[in-house]
């Protein structure tokens, strides 16, 4: 896991928590919500890999 991968995270955030600002000033509620929620499963979609490789480590060094 890089630096690379924090500063995605990152960019994502700022850019999710100003659309969302925007959408909900304007009244839209909904698409603010979606806007989040949308954000959150891109970034959780990056991160799946780096959790399966530290689960697989964890069941290596335990050897189950």
């Amino acid at each position: 896991m890089g630096v690379n991968l924090i500063f995605r995270i990152a960019a994502v955030g700022i850019l999710v928590s100003i659309v969302c600002q925007v959408l909900k000033h304007s009244g839209r509620d909904e698409q603010a919500f979606l806007t989040s929620l949308a954000g959150l499963v891109l970034v959780l979609f990056w991160l799946v890999p780096y959790i399966y490789e530290l689960f697989e480590t964890i069941r290596n060094l335990f050897a189950l």
